[in-house]
């Protein structure tokens, strides 16, 4: 289940994310990579911004997520930065996953990428969409807390 634990070395953040989603319930997944494209992460060139979680046949793949391949890495190999990629996750996760997303409204997107333990692991949600007054209501709330933080440093 939900692991709330602080990554040791953040790859990339998928900011949109948790400003298009309310996040119900976290995972954290391993992937199938190709060692140019470990290269590329140890190099930061990754970006979750499009990226989201397909279940099919029981299995999970991302898809979208890009990372972009190293010019001097990979000269026989050819680079395809946005494949789709396998989610390394256990079963009962997987049920949990697909009878979330079940529900209306409910999808499965990438939060954020990181170094755990010397291997790249991915930080997936069960999110609902917000809809456009929800956002503006997050927005204000955030104004607000770095208002009153504002003040509270000014001393009132």
């Amino acid at each position: 289940m939900s692991k709330d634990k602080k990554p040791a070395a953040t790859i990339a953040v998928n900011r949109r994310a948790r400003h298009e989603y309310f996040i119900e319930d976290k995972y954290e997944a391993g992937l199938v990579l190709l060692g140019w494209e470990v290269k590329s992460l140890r190099a930061g060139k990754c970006n979750l911004t499009d990226a989201y979680i397909l279940l099919k046949n029981n299995e999970a793949w991302v898809i979208g997520m890009h990372i972009t391949p190293l010019l001097a890495a990979s000269t026989h190999v050819v680079a395809d930065p946005t494949r789709t990629r396998k989610l390394l996750l256990k079963q009962r996760e997987i049920q949990h996953l697909i009878g979330d997303v079940q529900q209306k409204g409910h999808t499965c997107v990438p939060l954020s990428m990181y170094w755990s333990s010397g291997r790249a692991k991915l930080e997936i949600a069960v999110v609902k969409g917000k809809q456009l007054h929800d956002k503006r209501e997050t927005e204000k709330n955030r104004d607000w807390a770095r208002e009153k933080a504002r003040v509270i440093r000014n001393g009132g």
